[in-house]
């Protein structure tokens, strides 16, 4: 019997090494190649690989480096980042100094071509002593600058794949009717704001370009990630505004500690009133998965903290 049994499993393994593999449908296999076939388009942070998938649509593979939840400004890559990028046809980069860590990533990659979003925007320098008038490099929280780097990414494809230009096109035009469409949203949600309650406090200094757009006063803990966070120095510097404008409410971004402000909160008497996306986007599930959803989600967080409701 002992024979026997190992008889059989002998022939059931001969057998199962025998057997021809599932084959799958022809068109799931075509699809899967098409797919690996488009040609990579890798951008440095999710936002834009958001804004930049608006205009490609189905033709091109638009990927993010960065991983969403990730900071971008103290990026460390990888290796494997390395590996993507060799892969890429192009790479998509904010500028205005935000990827510190791009010089050290492109050079590793010099045959990939670089396009800078932020051209043709004029920057908002940053308004701290040690930094001597750097530019702001949070140009996308503006949706009129939104529409620059939409444009800057249809040149930007359609010079890599002249073939689509009509699609690029016709794209970026939706994707800008869009954008502007929510602008006249955000404008007309704001208005319900008091003059006196007009105040946006973040940790990062990441709202100039969104408070010029929409008649705000920044207030912010540091101007830069990755820099000194939460200094005591800081700290106090923002608890006396928040007291002496009696503003209800601050806030922080996604990507840091919020530890600070929580503390700036307690001793100024304001509420900590959530958090804001800014260098990322969350995840499909969650608050802001795309661009237009993060403006959208954080003007609703921000008149919700100043003035105890949600606009209609």
């Amino acid at each position: 019997m002992r024979g026997l049994s190992w008889l059989l499993v002998g022939i059931l393994l001969v057998g199962g090494c025998a057997a021809p593999a599932p084959q799958q449908p022809e068109e799931t296999r075509q699809t899967r190649t098409n797919q690996n076939e488009r040609p990579l388009v890798l951008t440095t942070f999710t936002v834009l690989a958001d804004m930049a998938q608006q205009v490609a649509g189905d033709r091109l593979r638009v990927e993010s480096l960065i991983k969403p939840g990730a900071e971008v400004h103290g990026y460390e890559f990888t290796p494997s980042d390395l590996v993507r990028g060799q892969e890429a046809a192009l790479i998509l980069e904010n500028g205005l100094g935000l990827e510190r860590w791009g010089d050290r990533f492109y050079n590793s990659l010099p045959n990939v071509p670089r396009v800078t979003l932020t051209e043709g925007i004029t920057p908002i320098p940053i308004q701290e002593d040690a930094y001597q008038g750097k530019p702001n490099p949070h140009a996308w929280m503006s949706p009129q600058n939104a529409l620059v780097y939409v444009e800057n990414i249809r040149k930007a494809l359609t010079e890599l794949d002249p073939a689509g230009a009509d699609l690029y096109a016709a794209n970026a035009e939706a994707y800008k009717a869009q954008i502007r469409a929510l602008d006249q949203e955000l404008r007309q949600a704001l208005a319900a704001l008091p003059a006196n309650k007009r105040y946006i406090v973040t940790c990062e200094g990441a709202f100039s370009y969104l408070a010029r757009d929409y008649d705000l006063e920044e207030v912010y803990l540091w101007p830069v990630n990755a820099d000194q966070e939460g200094t005591p120095q800081q700290m106090t510097r923002v608890i006396d505004i928040v007291r002496r404008q009696q503003i209800p409410a601050v806030f922080c971004e996604s990507t840091v500690n919020a530890g600070p402000q929580k503390q700036v909160a307690r001793e100024s008497g304001a509420t900590f009133a959530g958090i804001f996306y800014v260098d990322s986007l969350s995840p499909p599930d969650g608050n802001a998965p795309t661009y237009l959803d993060l403006l959208r989600y954080n003007i609703n967080t921000l008149i919700r903290g100043l003035i105890g409701r949600t606009p209609p």
